[in-house]
């Protein structure tokens, strides 16, 4: 499954693994608005769903890595270190259900701004 994510200066998109609970329940959501926040080299925003954590969430993920952050209910997007990184670590806030990949540099997300209005939405495999 595949999904778009936009913001004024650009988007890219990503890969999801659509077996997980978190990504089905994301699917049924879209096309979803949100507004962006950052936290240190990470973009997150509300999606408006709540789900649970499961058994494989991860604090400490590669950059890139799409995630979603259960405390919050919001997508989490890290491309690099956060306030509470070891080095160069991608560590989120707490762990995180990891729902796939983005597509291409995941530093394409250092363009985006708090307060950026974020649109996401499944790309449809059939054109």
């Amino acid at each position: 499954m595949q999904i778009r994510i936009s913001w004024p200066a650009g988007n890219i998109t990503a890969t999801l693994d659509a077996d997980t609970p978190t990504a089905q329940a994301l699917a049924k959501a879209l096309p979803l608005t949100s507004s962006a926040c950052t936290w240190g080299e990470e973009v997150y925003f509300d999606t408006g769903i709540a789900v649970s954590r499961e058994t494989d969430a991860r604090q400490v993920v590669e950059p890139g890595t799409v995630a979603f952050w259960t405390d919050g209910d919001a997508l989490a997007l890290p491309y690099g270190p956060t306030p509470i990184s070891r080095g160069d670590e991608c560590r989120l806030a707490s762990p995180c259900n990891v729902l796939g990949r983005l597509d291409g540099d995941p530093r394409a997300l250092a363009t985006v701004r708090g307060g950026d209005p974020i649109r996401v939405e499944l790309i449809d495999d059939q054109g």
